[in-house]
């Protein structure tokens, strides 16, 4: 993958933790922060890699994204209001219109040519698997290493859209877990797996151009235990995973009677101990069953990854890799690894 030119459009938060340089080019990058259903004309702060930025929608149902700052005065805009295409700070009442510019200011009515250092600093807006995507930097989203998710919009094939969770640890291990298979029995045994079927058959790990695929197939089951029952005697589970650095992935597993699961991990990394994460997914089975045990059964999983990877020290991912020690069965996230490495991270990567 080919390193994104950077745009400089600001420089990194006072009292952001990461690393400059790890800051730098992590802000090139594009990264979910909101699902599309929440936002509303209603102002709502998100935040990605320490920066506070305003989301809302105007009248017309378009979705805009800005620095949370009125540069007048400071004062964040979502403590303001929206008001037909426009956006309006509380403080002073300016208003800004959809490209950013102040088109108003009430203690100057007589004002026709505003100076366009009353300008808001805007970030693109991607729509896609139900999410708002976004960056920092880049403003070409042709340039951005977005996951695959193909079935999102697939005949035959549910989407559904849980709601978000929000970690106290860093984008990096938690993307780490989710193609991790070597904790299933350890960690996930109220769930699906069974800490008496520990073994990890070797499995297929390669790079890809937009990072790394791993295909693991077991005898694992990923129904949860109470419908287990209905597995087919001698069922190999197969597990397919992509990874879309910095911090997406998917997991494709193919279920009995040609069902196919396919869950988006997709992280938002507030900050470098931070992380707001989406994970939409689609089936192609039971697509009429009961979304709130869907729901339930995602929050059971992620709840169980979450103590873990809110209780890891360092609370950093290691990319030198002779900092942990590993097994065989960590081929894909040392892979994972070595792929930040050659980006430029630093050995001291705190996200």
């Amino acid at each position: 993958m080919n390193a994104i030119p950077v745009l400089n459009l600001f420089t990194q938060p006072n009292g952001s933790a990461f690393d400059p340089s790890d800051w730098n080019i992590l802000a090139q990058h594009w990264y979910p922060v909101a699902r599309i259903q929440d936002v509303s004309t209603t102002p709502q702060q998100v935040i990605l890699l320490d920066v506070k930025m305003a989301l809302y929608k105007t009248e017309s149902g378009r979705i805009h994204l800005v620095r949370d700052i009125c540069p007048h005065r400071g004062v964040p805009l979502t403590k303001g209001w929206v008001q037909g295409e426009e956006i309006v700070c509380p403080y002073h009442g300016l208003h800004y219109n959809a490209e950013g510019k102040c088109s108003k200011i009430p203690a100057q009515p007589e004002l026709t040519k505003i100076s366009g250092r009353f300008s808001l600093t805007k970030f693109p807006v991607v729509e896609k698997y139900g999410l708002i995507w976004t960056s920092l930097f880049s403003r070409d989203e042709s340039e951005a290493n977005f996951p695959v998710l193909e079935t999102w919009e697939a005949e035959g094939h549910q989407a559904i859209l849980p709601p978000f969770v929000d970690i106290g640890g860093s984008s990096g291990r938690q993307l780490e877990g989710f193609i991790d298979v070597a904790h299933f029995a350890w960690v996930h045994h109220q769930a699906f797996a069974d800490r008496e079927n520990q073994m990890v058959p070797k499995y297929h790990t390669e790079r890809t151009d937009y990072g790394l695929k791993s295909i693991y197939i077991s005898n694992v089951s990923n129904y949860p235990h109470s419908v287990q029952y209905l597995e087919p005697e001698g069922f190999m589970w197969t597990r397919e995973f992509d990874v879309y650095p910095p911090f997406s992935a998917t997991l494709k597993v193919y279920f009995p009677n040609d069902g196919i699961l396919k869950i988006l991990n997709a992280c938002c990394p507030v900050s470098h101990n931070k992380t707001r994460l989406f994970v939409p997914l689609t089936r192609n089975f039971d697509t009429t069953g009961d979304l709130q045990a869907v729901y339930d059964f995602n929050a059971q999983i992620f709840a169980e990854d979450q103590d873990m990877v809110e209780s890891q020290k360092p609370e950093e991912l290691p990319l030198d890799i002779s900092m942990e020690a590993h097994f065989e069965a960590d081929r894909s996230s040392t892979t994972y690894r070595r792929i930040l490495a050659e980006w430029g991270l630093s050995k001291r990567y705190i996200v």
